[in-house]
């Protein structure tokens, strides 16, 4: 099975950009987008032999996430079941027989950290979500997190360390989501990796200079691990200032077959 994650900073432009001609190339089993920055009716996407779901901000030209699967889920839910955490079409939960699968575009804490108290509750909420669904099945979760985790996961570690996604707050709240059992793919297979990063900038020829970020990312339950077969962060792919990421599963009866 082939998964595909990517924050398309706007779809409409993404689409401008070839997002279409890779969404065919990649033929994935489930692909989700995040940052989608539109509203219901704005952009007809034809996908052929995709189911799809969207959730979208009630601002409008804001936040957003899509997924579009081959495989027709069980039950499709949006939001965490919060009032406080449901505005902004950041979450979307597809229920399968073996699993459950959750793209995510986290909050970002912002300028100046304004909104880094918001970002701690989300946090906290958002984990205690995916634990509830892990008390029923195994959970993928893949998404933008807006944390680089460790100083390998972004180019300029000491000069960001007070900057919004990777404060010393954020980077703990993703150390918990891993200590609660939840593995991040990528520095499973490769866990000295450097210089690989899935968002650049579009200020000072970031990505030209590969001055990026980590912060996208496939996380799945303990449980999954045996079924792992690889995580890619698709460097090359363009269109956004984030590329894909990509996780590769082990298929098994009653999965997405």
């Amino acid at each position: 099975m082939k998964f595909i994650s990517w924050n398309v900073n706007g779809i409409r432009a993404c689409v401008q950009k070839g997002f279409l001609d890779f969404f065919k190339e990649a033929d994935a089993d489930i692909f989700c987008i995040q940052e989608t920055k539109m509203q219901e009716g704005q952009l007809k996407l034809d996908l052929p032999g995709y189911f799809q779901y969207w959730n979208y901000a009630e601002k409008k030209g804001y936040s957003g996430t899509a997924i579009f699967t081959k495989k027709e889920p069980l039950f499709v839910a949006y939001g965490i079941g919060t009032e406080e955490h449901d505005h902004e079409g950041r979450v979307i939960t597809l229920e399968y027989e073996e699993f459950y699968f959750v793209t995510v575009y986290t909050p970002n804490s912002q300028n100046e950290l304004v909104r880094l108290p918001y970002r701690m509750k989300w946090e906290k909420d958002f984990l205690a979500y995916l634990k509830a669904l892990e008390e029923k099945k195994p959970v993928v979760f893949c998404g933008d997190l807006n944390v680089a985790h460790k100083e390998i996961d972004l180019k300029n570690p000491k000069t960001n360390r007070k900057n919004a996604g990777f404060t010393d707050e954020e980077r703990q709240k993703f150390t918990e989501v891993l200590e609660e059992g939840f593995i991040d793919t990528f520095r499973y297979f490769y866990p000295e990796t450097e210089g690989i990063y899935s968002w650049w900038s579009y200020r000072f020829s970031a990505r030209a200079k590969n001055a990026g970020w980590r912060i996208d990312y496939f996380c799945v339950s303990e449980s999954l691990k045996d079924r792992l077969s690889d995580a890619k962060i698709l460097t090359e792919v363009t269109g956004s200032d984030h590329c894909p990421v990509e996780l590769d599963m082990k298929a098994e009866r009653g999965d997405l077959s």
